[in-house]
């Protein structure tokens, strides 16, 4: 079997032994765990079927995808196409191997009426959802997820280093967010990984905004929140810029490095054993109290989050988050300070954890 492919059927299985089979079944929209097993980097599978076990991968798939799916089989994979002249002896092959055995499901993405589906047609003994099987197994990548979101972390960099180019008075935020997509693409990103929040002034301060009409002037904030994906892996990172004029004493600047410093603090943290609330709290406690308090409480979101086949890859750090960093997990880290009518600063940057630390993806250190 191939080794990869074997790596992550074990830690799928052993965070979730009471499952005998499990099914990833594709809408119209793809599974990200579909693409965590098969790493198929083309074609689009949709309304798929792929069983899962500990000794493989079955794909049925339609006349559509089979030749597509058979130049990218993996070691250990099989793969069954399924048309109107076999869709009976599909079914029974499916029977056969499901009834009365215990099915993992994907809860988290599975529509109600594919559940229901699979218990009236295969009538397994129980199903099970597996959603936080995949979640424990995919928060530690291996090499090569490392390498897509590394790839998908210098595309986004070099995109924020280059967008300011694109500043002057009277851009609106709805054309800048266009043409950092624009660069983004240039670069080699396959998609963004989430829509591209650009922010202007007191919008800023509204750390989900998403782009209007509203026109950059002289001394504002510019807030961009992006990311690539590469091999559909993404990236996500914060720039936040201050257009137009000599900050050096004004309020946007003293915001600047208080974040600035907070997320240094959080950096610093973030290494195998520590917890999420130890690392959220090394920034959120000094944004707290520095300036005699006087950014206490604007720090109004969590620290960061797990970044993979999804942005937002299913584990977070936030005050009295339990989860304990590993050596191959990767995590924002995004401290923000945001003043509701004036605006917002964050930074945020993608962090590789390793046995001895961490190294910020994007930088091209991976070697």
């Amino acid at each position: 079997m191939d080794k990869l492919l074997k790596g992550r059927l074990e830690k799928i299985f052993d965070n979730c032994k009471g499952a005998n089979n499990i099914i990833i079944a594709n809408t119209e929209s793809q599974d990200p765990n579909f693409r965590y097993l098969t790493r198929f980097k083309s074609g689009v599978f949709e309304d798929d079927m792929l069983i899962a076990s500990r000794n493989g991968v079955e794909l049925f798939t339609s006349e559509l995808e089979y030749e597509t799916a058979i130049s990218q089989k993996l070691e250990g994979m099989q793969i069954r196409k399924v048309d109107k002249r076999n869709r009976n002896k599909i079914k029974k092959v499916l029977y056969n191997k499901l009834h009365n055995t215990i099915i993992g499901i994907n809860g988290s993405f599975m529509p109600a009426a594919t559940y229901l589906r699979v218990k009236k047609e295969y009538r397994p003994k129980r199903i099970i959802d597996v959603s936080e099987c995949f979640y424990k197994a995919r928060v530690v990548k291996d090499r090569e997820e490392i390498e897509n979101i590394e790839k998908a972390a210098e595309i986004t960099k070099a995109a924020l280093e280059k967008i300011s180019k694109y500043f002057k008075e009277g851009i609106t935020e709805v054309e800048l967010a266009k043409r950092f997509d624009e660069l983004s693409s240039e670069l080699g990103s396959e998609k963004p990984s989430f829509d591209t929040i650009v922010s202007f002034g007191k919008n800023a301060a509204l750390p989900h905004h998403m782009p209007d009409n509203t026109q950059l002037r002289q001394g504002d904030i510019v807030l961009i929140d992006a990311g690539a994906t590469v091999n559909g892996y993404c990236s996500d990172m914060t720039r936040t810029f201050i257009f137009g004029r000599d900050n050096r004493e004004s309020r946007e600047k003293e915001m600047y490095n208080v974040v600035k410093h907070a997320q240094e603090l959080a950096i610093q943290a973030m290494k195998p054993g520590a917890t999420g609330d130890e690392v959220d709290k090394a920034a959120r406690s000094y944004i707290d109290s520095v300036f005699n308090g006087k950014y206490k409480g604007t720090f109004i979101h969590s620290l960061g989050h797990s970044v993979g086949l999804e942005v937002h890859d299913g584990y977070a750090l936030y005050p009295g988050s339990k989860v304990t960093l590993k050596e191959g997990m990767v995590f924002t880290a995004e401290p923000g300070v945001y003043v509701v009518g004036f605006g917002g600063v964050r930074i945020e940057d993608d962090v590789l954890i390793t046995k001895k630390g961490n190294v910020l993806l994007g930088r091209g250190e991976l070697g």
